[in-house]
């Protein structure tokens, strides 16, 4: 049941797709988005018109993410199970995204294992795009918060309410977010469904380490996905990075 509730909640963020479609626009088909989950972006690139390749870890979100698809985008979306720090297919990519604020819910290893790939699998001149929270912006948040409503949408499946609420625990390395989905069903019950996540927090000067040790050089920076510039206060922490010539690991 989980990837429906994922589903129906996250298309209604749409914010952000324009974003990704504009990258396509500029560099090019097809596109290999990591963590590509139910396909909110991934489909969405689909429609736009390119070809995407989508990978992800979690076999019940890829099929899922098939029952989706319509059946005139099916020679465009290629589906991948598999872990982004060991992947390895047979095409390299103009374009390799990682949104939705993935980047920072991997482990440290993970990540510089996860980048690796990346350049390998990017063409002379490609380019990685990656959205995460801002890192100052999290450690400036309470250490903690309780569950409180912050949204609501109808089941997919029978139309009765789906309350989402969200709590989070603070230490100086993480935030760990609890994410809750209360279906409340005809005769008065709850069916709840609980979804967890940890966001590292990750200064700034150790993911340019990291880019830069994986030989991916930051070419821009924003703070939202309507391209403004970052500062200390923003939302996200946007990243466009270039594939270099030489990486130094």
């Amino acid at each position: 049941m989980f990837p429906i509730l994922f589903h129906a909640h996250n298309m209604r963020n749409l914010e952000d797709l324009t974003f990704w479609v504009s990258l396509a626009e500029k560099w090019g088909d097809p596109v290999l988005e990591l963590g590509c989950g139910t396909g909110r972006v991934l489909l969405s690139l689909a429609n736009a018109g390119y070809t995407v390749y989508g990978l992800d870890s979690d076999f019940a979100m890829l099929e899922f993410l098939r029952t989706q698809t319509p059946s005139h985008l099916a020679s465009s979306v290629n589906l991948i199970q598999g872990d982004m720090s060991e992947f390895s297919l047979a095409i390299q990519f103009p374009l390799i995204i990682l949104p939705c604020n993935t980047y920072s819910t991997l482990s440290q290893a993970t990540r510089i294992a996860a980048l690796a790939r990346i350049r390998q699998h990017l063409l002379p001149g490609g380019v990685f795009a990656m959205s995460m929270p801002n890192p100052s912006l999290l450690k400036r948040l309470p250490k903690h918060a309780e569950p409180e409503i912050e949204d609501a949408f109808p089941h997919p499946l029978d139309g009765e309410p789906v309350q989402v609420s969200s709590a989070w625990r603070k230490t100086n390395a993480q935030l760990e977010i609890t994410w809750i989905y209360d279906h409340l069903l005809a005769h008065g019950e709850v069916e709840r469904t609980t979804y967890h996540v940890a966001q590292q927090i990750i200064p700034f000067k150790e993911i340019e380490q990291e880019l830069s040790n994986a030989g991916l050089k930051i070419t821009a920076m924003y703070g939202d996905f309507d391209s403004s510039s970052f500062s200390n206060d923003s939302t996200y922490l946007i990243l466009i990075a270039q594939k270099g010539e030489n990486p130094s690991f």
